[in-house]
């Protein structure tokens, strides 16, 4: 099988699970290719004598499954360099809390063994699409988290007009407004009161930061639905956050969010489950009373 790596870079004292799952791959006679930041690090930090098939530059590879080696965060950045290429990526939790990245270091050979049987599952995962007429890249604006607007260099709210498929929504007075898709509802969204949402439903909620009202709630619409945002700032600029990658408007600049054009795919082991991960992850439902 032919793979591409991704990692976490600033995870030294993490990288022994690096080699050892370099050994188990080779011990599969697998193809690896790896991110050339993470390859980098690697020879850097553990594997000083790394020798692997090839690097990855800018997003151009191809690979029959994507190995993430990192937190969420190290997920995300994955699945944007896989954009709509459809490769599924498996997750290997070296981070902290690991809703994306669910394998465990020491379950690593037992996955790459039900991998190389087929004995595996992949769930497709909805993505959502930002569009505008300001400083925003023409590429690379797909999120599979979250897009968060959010005020910047200033105490004050801003004033994010909201409007549903051109029909006016409301105006959020608030520090920012977070649209999350399913996948997302249990990271940024959910710290701000937002629902957790099971990752088969086609919808997406709109979670604002700390409104400046009572009657402000979450709200969930259809995937396919499309937003169109305005945002009035005290010093006319606000910062865009797609996944975590930031970029400043001005508020001259008119956003618009919908369902992505591709999903990503997720490679789970067959017996996870999601009720299970929120118990375990989250603490959910956990009995508090003494």
């Amino acid at each position: 099988m032919r793979f591409a790596l991704f990692g976490n870079c600033h995870q030294p004292k993490k990288s022994q699970h690096a080699s050892h799952l370099f050994q188990l791959l080779q011990q599969r006679e697998a193809e690896v290719y790896v991110d050339r930041e993470f390859y980098l690090f690697l020879r850097e930090n553990a594997l000083p004598g790394l020798s692997v098939a090839g690097t990855i530059e800018d997003g151009d590879f191809e690979a029959d499954m994507v190995i993430c080696l990192g937190g969420d965060g190290t997920f995300l950045r994955a699945a944007e360099k896989v954009g709509a290429k459809g490769i599924p990526i498996l997750g290997i939790n070296t981070g902290r809390l690991g809703f994306l990245a669910a394998v465990a270091p020491e379950e690593m050979e037992a996955a790459l063994d039900e991998i190389y049987r087929g004995d595996y599952d992949v769930e497709e995962r909805i993505t959502l699409e930002l569009s505008g007429n300001g400083n925003l890249p023409a590429a690379g604006c797909t999120a599979l988290n979250e897009i968060a607007i959010l005020k910047r260099d200033s105490a004050s709210m801003i004033g994010i007009h909201t409007s549903i498929n051109g029909k006016y929504l409301t105006t959020y007075q608030a520090d920012g407004l977070i649209v999350a898709t399913p996948t997302g509802s249990t990271a940024y969204s959910l710290s701000n009161g937002g629902p957790i949402i099971v990752p088969q439903l086609r919808t997406v909620v709109l979670t604002a930061v700390a409104p400046h009202n009572l009657y402000t709630r979450p709200i969930l619409i259809p995937d396919e639905w499309q937003l169109t945002l305005h945002i009035d700032s005290r010093n006319h600029n606000y910062l865009v956050a797609v996944d975590g990658r930031n970029y400043t408007c001005s508020d001259e600049t008119v956003l618009d969010i919908r369902r992505g054009r591709h999903a990503i795919r997720i490679v789970k082991r067959r017996g996870q489950d999601f009720f299970k991960t929120l118990r375990k992850k989250l603490g959910w439902g956990a009995e508090q009373r003494i």
